[in-house]
């Protein structure tokens, strides 16, 4: 591993203006609207929003290039939330190591069902979530922005 290869840590409430920035980022580039008041709310403090789940970033050269959570929504179900990647860092796999860590996760702590709600037009993201094992959910999601509701049995 290269001094400068991507490092995935633990967040901290020190992370949350950058986290931030990389999520509007990427949801502007797709054509979603942020939603600070709601759906994004839980950018403003990390710590206490995933204190019962857990929330990690990836670093490049002292840059948070990636995003990935999980917040329990149940005894053994957590959501996949805010998995985002830097445009400028996509097509190397980081996306797949964010979600694999992620899942590695929910399996230290014997959670038997990931969801995740997502938008269509996160083509790339949608496909790898597919590649996964994840299957359609018939579940609604609350975000306006989540188009598609998607689910793994662990």
């Amino acid at each position: 591993m290269q001094k400068d290869d991507p490092q995935l840590r633990l967040a901290t409430n020190a992370d949350c203006a950058a986290v931030r920035v990389l999520v509007f980022e990427v949801l502007r580039e797709y054509g979603l609207s942020p939603d600070p008041a709601d759906t994004d709310a839980d950018l403003a403090n990390l710590e206490t929003f995933y204190r019962d789940g857990w929330f990690a970033v990836l670093e490049a050269n002292g840059t948070i290039i990636g995003s990935v959570g999980l917040l329990p929504v149940g005894p053994s179900e957590m959501e996949l939330r805010k998995m985002y990647l830097h445009q400028n860092w996509r097509g190397r796999g980081l996306g797949r190591m964010l979600l694999e860590a992620a899942l590695a996760e929910a399996r230290l702590r014997n959670i038997r069902k990931v969801l995740l709600g997502t938008a269509s037009v996160l083509e790339e993201a949608v496909a790898l979530y597919r590649q996964t094992g994840f299957r359609p959910s018939c579940m609604p999601h609350p975000a306006s922005r989540c188009d598609q509701v998607w689910e793994l049995e662990l």
